[in-house]
């Protein structure tokens, strides 16, 4: 239903709904052909196939509803008036600028939370390089889109600017994304970034998208009875702010993994920081365990409801809150829409990550995959955060200026950066 009002919304935005003799003449949306529409009597009609067939609401009667509004007058008589447009404020003054001087508030920002990851005394053995170094010479360089090799001029300019101790060598920066102690700092420096803005969001949205790889994956097709192959990709879920787009958590995963499984701990993580309100998320996350994790954060989950959902399942604790959200969502559609329409937010996050930073990894294996997803969004969050300097006056503070804590065992830190001083040499593909 919510696809058709929002199909609906579309065609009478563009203008091409026509008035005559039998009602109202709606295009197509695949450009063959066009529809009568016609509203008299409260009996919507329409000479589509889907409503022939199913006799339900299809996107053109929503279409003509969003471009004719009939509003009543005291004498009884009704008026139609064109719906209106819906358009959304820019701000182009502070887009301006912060587009202008987005590399250079970049590599500031960038560098403020790679001085949050804690360093292991040097005791003997070769030097190793500094693992904060490591990392933002593998974020820079995702941000840059550039190959290994012909990033190595801007990391020659990075030591010149004394952003970094020393430049990595080609390939140790290649390497480093494969290393598995690399994912967790990721994700910390991830949920860091988006700390600033923690009084600005409160109504938070929830999905999953798809980053394609340079690999490939084999099977046997029984159907056919020959091997076939297709692309294997890193499946990505995050959670975002609606009025910036900021992600607050990410889960990245080289195999395939359930929506529904996702959210708990995307919930948790962003609870930890935020203050939440609100929780948008498509049917795969429809849950009873889904629902009462978001309730007991005091928020509100707003996630519809599958078509075979009963407004009754068994007799556990879960079992009143879905009945409770059950009755909401079919009786109070109209309200509980104009909340999950929030949700198109997170499409619009994978958007503009995958539009600026590329939809695809470079990486051949699978950690360093996942650990360049998560440098994209790493990017994603600090060019948000630019943003929200030149529009909001925003001066992110990182850290707190608290002891730097990262999810990182002491255990581990020797280990990450003995791979990154002794990384043999590899070529790049």
């Amino acid at each position: 239903m919510e696809a058709w009002r929002e199909r609906g919304l579309a065609i009478a935005n563009s203008n091409t709904i026509k008035k005559n003799e039998l009602g109202y003449k709606v295009p197509s949306q695949s450009g063959n052909g066009t529809y009568v529409v016609n509203l008299d009597h409260g009996h919507p009609f329409c000479t589509c196939q889907f409503f022939e067939s199913e006799h339900k609401k299809c996107q053109h009667i929503y279409a003509v509803e969003f471009f004719v509004k009939k509003e009543q007058r005291p004498d009884g008589t009704s008026v139609e008036t064109k719906a209106m447009r819906i358009t959304y404020a820019q701000d182009w003054t502070a887009y301006n600028s912060a587009q202008t001087h987005e590399q250079e508030r970049f590599v500031e920002l960038l560098r403020d939370l790679c001085n949050g990851i804690p360093q292991p005394e040097y005791k003997f053995g070769r030097p190793r390089l500094p693992i904060s170094d490591t990392v933002f010479a593998a974020v820079l360089k995702v941000y840059s889109t550039m190959s290994t090799r012909r990033f190595m001029t801007d990391l020659r300019e990075a030591e010149a600017k004394e952003l970094i101790t020393k430049a990595p060598s080609c390939t140790s920066n290649f390497r480093s994304l494969e290393n598995p102690e690399l994912t967790p700092i990721l994700k910390s420096l991830i949920e860091q970034s988006a700390t600033p803005l923690k009084a600005v969001e409160s109504d938070f949205a929830v999905d999953s998208s798809g980053f394609s790889t340079s690999t490939y994956s084999r099977w046997y097709d029984h159907k056919y009875g020959k091997e076939r192959t297709k692309h294997s990709w890193i499946k990505t879920h995050i959670m975002c702010g609606v009025k910036t787009h900021i992600i607050t958590s990410v889960e990245a995963t080289s195999y395939e993994s359930a929506d529904t499984l996702q959210l708990p701990v995307l919930l948790e993580k962003t609870a930890e920081t935020f203050n939440i309100n609100e929780v948008s998320a498509d049917k795969a996350y429809s849950s009873k365990k889904n629902l009462a994790a978001v309730v007991e954060v005091n928020a509100t989950p707003y996630i519809p409801f599958k078509s075979y959902s009963k407004g009754s399942q068994g007799n556990n604790t879960y079992s009143e809150l879905w009945q409770r959200m059950w009755h909401f969502y079919n009786f109070n559609k109209e309200t509980f829409f104009e909340h999950y329409h929030k949700r198109s937010n997170v499409e619009t996050t994978f958007s503009m990550i995958k539009n600026k930073f590329g939809g695809s990894v470079r990486s051949k294996t699978p950690t360093a995959q996942v650990n360049e997803v998560l440098c994209k969004i790493l990017c994603h969050n600090i060019c948000v955060l630019i943003q929200s300097i030149y529009e909001l006056g925003l001066e992110p503070i990182f850290w707190n200026n608290e002891p730097k804590q990262l999810v990182m065992t002491q255990a581990l830190i020797p280990t990450f950066g003995a791979e990154m001083a002794h990384a043999p040499k590899v070529s790049e593909n």
